[in-house]
């Protein structure tokens, strides 16, 4: 059989070109079961959430259950709008705050609702 260099062209750039397709394809999948938990801060119990009749809305509401003060502050992941962060809240041992903060009103909402030290 007799291979002309433009056929072994066009097979070389077909694998190339089914290589690089199977492996942008397989990137996402990867990239999203590998976003970390979110977690509490230590010494604060928190409660997250979006607002009761707004989407767009998010509100941290934290007790300091450590012996220290501590300032905290509600981050939220908006989507197509760019993420925005609640005011920053200092609470002494045994008190209780909330930081709320609200995307824009363009985009998805809420995505997630993270609680910053």
């Amino acid at each position: 059989m007799k291979l002309s260099m433009g056929s072994v062209s066009r097979a070389v750039l077909r694998g190339v070109v089914v290589a690089g397709a199977a492996t942008a394809l397989a990137v996402p999948a990867t990239a999203a079961t590998a976003l970390p938990a979110v977690a509490t801060p230590p010494g604060l119990s928190c409660d997250t959430g979006k607002h009761e009749i707004d989407d767009y809305t998010g509100f941290a509401l934290c007790r300091n259950d450590g012996s220290t003060a501590q300032t905290f502050w509600v981050h939220l992941v908006c989507g197509w709008s760019p993420d925005v962060d609640g005011e920053h809240v200092t609470l002494n041992p045994g008190q209780s705050g909330q930081s709320t903060a609200h995307c824009a009103g363009i985009g998805t909402g809420i995505g997630e609702i993270s609680v910053q030290p």
